[in-house]
This record gives C-alpha cells, structure tokens and sequence, in this order.
C-alpha cells in the first residue's frame, strides 16, 4: 500500500471515530488489509476499546452489511455464539458513510472490542481448537437451519458458480500468479473433478445454508473458557461443510491436515450428525477453497499484504495439492 492510500485511509478512519461520536482523544491504529481496513480503536479518556472496519468499496452493499449484522446479533441473542457487538452512531445506524478527501465514500462498522487470542499452531491446544471450531460450528448451522431470516435477507452465494466459475467473487482462478501451461493443465482437471463430484454431492437444504464462510481459527478468539467468533464479512450461503475448508485456508499443506480434519469432524459430532458424504467430500471443498484462494492471491496481492506475501510460491503449493488429490479422487 502507498504512503498516500495508507494516508487516505487513516483520513477515512479518524472521520469515523468523528460519525460515530467518539471522545476527542479516540485514536485509530491500523491493524489488518484484506477485503478490508480493520483499525483498533483506543479512548484513553474512557478506557474503552473499539474495532474499526472500514469496507472496500463495491464489495458489499450497505444492505448485505446489515444483513451480516443482524445473522450475528441472532447468534448472540440465541446463545449459539458470542460474537462482536456493533456499536450505533448517535443517529442509531450500524452501517455509516464516511467521506475523506481524495478518499471517497466509505461502508464502515464499528464494533466493540473482544479480548481473546487465536489458538497458537504450535501450541498443544491446536487440535483442541479445532475440536472446538467443530462444535462452534455445527451450533451455527444449526441455527441457520431453522432461524426465520426473512426474504430480503442478503448476502454472497459461495457455490462453484461463484467460487470457481465465470461469476467467482475474488475473480478467476486461471488469473493467479505463476500459472504457466503445466500449471494450467492441472488445475483444470482439478477444477473439473470438484465441480462433478460437488454437482453429485448437491445443495439440498440438509447440506446448503447459510455460513460463516471464513471459519479460520484467526477468526475465533479463546478467553479462558470463552469462545467467540468474529469476522463473519464473507457470511453467505454455500455447503456447511464449506466451513471446515476455510478453517483450513492457508494451511491446507500442513502434515497435520488429517488430524485437523479428524477433530473438526470429532467436536461437530458433539453436536450434530454428519453424513459419510459429508465427511467425505470435505477434501473436496478443501480444494475449491485452496483454488479460489489461487484467485484471491492474483486478485487481491496489489494491496493486501497477506496475498503478496504468499505470490507465485502458493500456486506452486496448490499444484502438488492437486496432484495428491487427484490420486484418490475422480
């Protein structure tokens, strides 16, 4: 990111802290770029502490935000999940418009802040957490299933469609970094073989609904006990077990992949059932997640920094997936 967008943004976020009525001396400091700007919010004079989030722009409507919001606060009123509390500007809005110079118009939400950690991948506790992330999501599907969202709820769709085919939200995968002809080759037959076995699989309401659709374990936070999940931006509807995928993201190459699958599938069972098919199409999904993320990374690695810092390395990584994967699936 240039110094003159960095500059624009924190322009966009002191706006905010202003739209949202906070005390003079509210400082921002930014904390992550992805789909969007995350800025922590501190205000010394009252001790209080905020999350910032600022949207990119044409990413989600201020409708979907809304949406997004009210699918959270359902979680957290029902008791599923304790989830991030938004905090209303003086007028009563969730979803505000900020205006910088030279920055334009902004969707931004602000939300309190939630103390915690994410589970270190080197601790003990690792397995455990995805034991964890396993129950925390079979309690959210099931929610989904049977909560009365209404027919103006809007959110993404996140099925091959919109993953994978010509309408893929992060764009196409064939656009990914260091793809030469090999490469390509490859991850056609992959792309092939997911979107026949998912087309068996299918979207019947038992196996498609309404996720969180970006489960990773940096998105819950351990509080001794407590468990709560944030970041629910790219919420929509795709298979619940699409959940398990992006819990993955990342890190699908890990040795420790079986394991991890083991204990999500261990602690969701302690909730609710899962089907053979389930379980065994998650390797499935694991892959359309690893191939969308191939497009994400040459979509998004002009200024998130994450995706630069993966480049050409992760579609290299993804091609010896591929390959390992169509071993053993046709």
């Amino acid at each position: 990111m240039s110094a003159s967008t960095q500059r624009g943004m924190d322009d966009l976020a002191t706006a905010a802290l202003h739209r949202f009525g906070l005390a003079a001396d509210a400082a921002a400091q930014l904390c992550n770029v992805s789909e969007n700007h995350t800025y922590r919010v501190d205000v010394p004079s009252t001790g209080r502490r905020y999350a910032l989030r600022i949207h990119r722009p044409g990413y989600r409507t201020a409708t979907q935000i809304a949406c997004e919001l009210r699918w959270v606060a359902a979680l957290r009123s029902d008791g599923t999940v304790d989830t991030a509390v938004p905090v209303p500007a003086p007028g009563g809005e969730l979803v505000v418009e900020v205006t910088a110079p030279g920055s334009g118009t902004r969707h931004v939400v602000l939300f309190e802040w939630l103390d915690g950690s994410t589970p270190d991948p080197e601790g003990h506790e690792f397995m455990d957490a995805f034991h964890t992330l396993g129950a925390v999501s079979a309690r959210m599907h099931a929610h989904a299933r049977r909560w009365p969202r209404g027919s103006s709820f809007d959110r993404p769709t996140w099925d091959f469609e919109h993953t994978l085919g010509s309408a893929g939200h992060w764009g196409r995968w064939q656009d990914g970094l260091g793809l030469g002809r090999d490469e390509r080759a490859l991850l056609e037959r992959l792309c092939a073989v997911i979107a026949a076995r998912l087309r068996v699989y299918g979207q019947g309401q038992d196996r498609f609904g309404l996720v969180h659709a970006d489960m990773r374990l940096a998105n819950l936070l351990i509080d001794g006990d407590h468990v709560q999940v944030i970041d629910f931006d790219d919420c929509g509807f795709s298979w619940f077990m699409y959940d398990f995928a992006t819990a993955v993201s990342f890190i699908e190459d890990d040795p420790r992949l079986n394991e991890m699958r083991d204990a999500w599938v261990e602690g969701y069972r302690t909730v609710g059932a899962l089907e053979k098919a389930d379980v065994d199409e998650l390797d499935t999904l694991v892959m359309l997640r690893r191939l969308l993320l191939v497009a994400w990374v040459g979509s998004h690695h002009t200024f998130a920094s994450e995706a630069a810092d993966l480049g050409a390395d992760f579609t290299v990584g993804t091609c010896t997936l591929a390959e390992r994967y169509l071993s053993t699936h046709v």
